[in-house]
């Protein structure tokens, strides 16, 4: 038997939101700015690894609010279906992503350095952003995957935690994964490294973003704000303010070595935390026909388009630079190369999205509906 449906479009547009910080960070990697020439352009565009953080936040309110929900209409919720449901929706592009990546390295030269086989046993386990936090980034186009072993990690405690603690244990398990986050901030504080950091891609470390995705979902109780749009607006402007000092001032860069004090560290990554609870906030509860059709679709795809942006950038970038600076002098944006090159890689990521998404996906997600107790969007 299932029961209403739960669906909120603001939150696929906000889901493309992060996806869009995400794709304009990673333009750094091989379209980079000068920050001296662009002061504002590019830390505008570094605050956008902030968008994983929003990410995570968005996908732990989302499973905690429908996993309550099917507990309050049945009296408990089924770990089967949740496990079948979350495979159905994230193995299949993932793998196949994964593992073309993985052939394409080790067969061309084009595609970057061969991916170890320990690197690709733990990417196969969702272990990924361990292997790259005791080792360093992979072979470039995997790189984004390393949020997905976090995610995955996410999905296989959160059901057990609700099913045998109930909602009680579900708040001792986020304040506890709070704290455990930031004796893993100030452990890192205290190792300042000029040399790669793991601290971004630490699972204690961003398990903060999950626990308070899972502490608005069973505080909220279903609630939602009624703000007007002048509010809204101020709330998300707020939270970028938020990141940029937690980037400029504290100096929380992802991957960058890490140097900065204990109190930069703390400051900096409560400033992230708060800066993505004013990003959600701003959006849950605004009125559907508010939410521009195109980008909630876009939002909904949104999974596919991160998987494959980074390998789009590669591709432009890398594999055609020639081709791209020879095509921008002919048109006579020469010096605009980099930019027409964010525009190709764009379009490409989101006409690979959405063949994924149709052709590739949607079998698995009508399969998935089969053990789907709460309708969402899927």
């Amino acid at each position: 038997m299932k029961t209403e449906r739960y669906y909120k479009p603001e939150l696929d547009v906000l889901r493309l939101c992060a996806f869009l910080f995400v794709f304009f960070v990673h333009r750094l990697d091989l379209a980079p700015i000068n920050p001296t020439e662009y002061y504002w352009a590019y830390h505008i565009s570094l605050v956008g690894n902030y968008g994983v953080p929003l990410f995570f936040f968005l996908s732990a309110f989302l499973i905690t609010e429908l996993l309550n929900r099917e507990q309050q209409k049945f009296g408990t919720i089924s770990i089967k279906s949740f496990y079948i449901r979350r495979m159905l929706r994230i193995w299949p592009l993932y793998f196949v992503f994964f593992f073309a990546i993985v052939l394409l390295t080790s067969t061309t030269g084009i595609f970057g350095t061969p991916i170890p086989l320990n690197a690709q046993l733990a990417f196969s386990f969702f272990s990924g952003n361990w292997y790259i936090t005791f080792n360093k980034w992979q072979s470039y186009c995997i790189n984004p995957l390393w949020s997905v072993s976090v995610e995955e990690q996410l999905y296989i405690l959160l059901p057990l935690v609700l099913y045998y603690t109930g909602k009680k244990g579900l708040k001792v398990f986020s304040f506890c994964a709070l704290i455990f986050a930031y004796i893993a901030i100030i452990y890192y504080a205290q190792s300042p490294t000029e040399k790669f950091s793991g601290q971004w891609t630490n699972s204690f470390v961003q398990f903060q973003f999950f626990s308070a995705g899972i502490l608005f979902s069973v505080f909220l109780k279903g609630w939602q704000p009624k703000y007007n749009f002048f509010s809204r607006i101020v709330l998300f402007f707020i939270g970028y303010a938020c990141w940029l000092i937690a980037s400029m001032v504290c100096e929380i860069n992802a991957d960058a070595p890490h140097l900065a004090s204990m109190t930069q560290s703390i400051i900096g990554w409560l400033l992230i935390l708060i800066g993505v609870i004013c990003f959600f906030v701003s959006f849950y509860g605004a009125s559907a026909k508010f939410m521009p059709k195109p980008l909630v679709y876009l939002g909904r795809i949104s999974y596919g388009m991160y998987v494959s942006h980074i390998t789009m950038y590669w591709i432009i970038f890398s594999i055609f630079k020639v081709e791209l600076s020879d095509f921008s002098k002919t048109i006579g944006l020469f010096e605009w190369k980099n930019e027409l090159g964010i525009i190709i890689a764009f379009t490409a990521t989101v006409i690979f999205a959405t063949l994924s998404y149709h052709f590739f996906e949607q079998p698995f997600l009508k399969l998935k509906r089969k053990f789907t107790l709460i309708q969402s969007r899927d």
